[in-house]
């Protein structure tokens, strides 16, 4: 075989070598970076969260959740609404001015929503975690004192909130409770996590 033929042929195999090499690295490279991409699961983490809320009666509540948070939904009945301005001058801070859970502006009333009928509020107790039980009922029960109103009794230390996730006064959670980023879509949608139309 001439030296120019054999030149041919090296430069053939070295030609093909390179293209299985890059063929093989870009077959290894895909996989590598879509692990870089965030999963479905943690996309729909931070989704924003879409609720129906045309079933819920006055008086009950839905938990739904976002960001691995319960995210309660309370449709409060014109008696919890009243009760609201029996509260204020027991709660810590009653026009959320604290900042742990920056309020959103248009939670910054005496109903801490949008729509005063709903209380849309993380349930997450601000002193160490713990997830407050419902005690909307209105009168004196275990742990609660005798002109309870209605709220919600944290049962780790004892704290207590009012119907609008306001805080009582001399209570170990040293906020109320958080209320997320929100708006309506339409008079039964509500969308958690998202608030540009606000």
């Amino acid at each position: 075989m001439s030296d120019a033929a054999l030149d041919r042929s090296r430069r053939t195999w070295i030609a093909i070598t390179c293209g299985a090499g890059a063929v093989g690295g870009v077959a290894t490279a895909v996989p590598f970076v879509s692990t870089f991409t965030p999963s479905e699961r943690a996309r729909a983490a931070g989704a924003p969260v879409r609720v129906d809320i045309s079933a819920l009666q006055p008086g009950e509540k839905i938990t739904v959740e976002w960001r691995g948070k319960p995210v309660w939904i309370l449709r409060r009945t014109s008696e919890m609404l009243d009760s609201l301005a029996k509260t204020e001058p027991q709660v810590a801070d009653p026009n959320s001015d604290r900042t742990q859970y920056p309020t959103p502006e248009y939670a910054k009333n005496q109903w801490r929503s949008i729509k005063k009928e709903y209380l849309v509020a993380v349930g997450i107790c601000s002193h160490l975690g713990c997830s407050p039980t419902d005690k909307l009922q209105a009168g004196a029960q275990p742990s609660l004192p005798d002109d309870w109103t209605g709220g919600f009794l944290c049962p780790c230390h004892g704290s207590t909130f009012d119907l609008a996730g306001r805080v009582f006064k001399n209570k170990p959670a040293p906020d109320n409770l958080e209320v997320p980023p929100h708006m309506y879509l339409s008079d039964t949608t509500l969308l958690i996590g998202e608030d540009k139309q606000a």
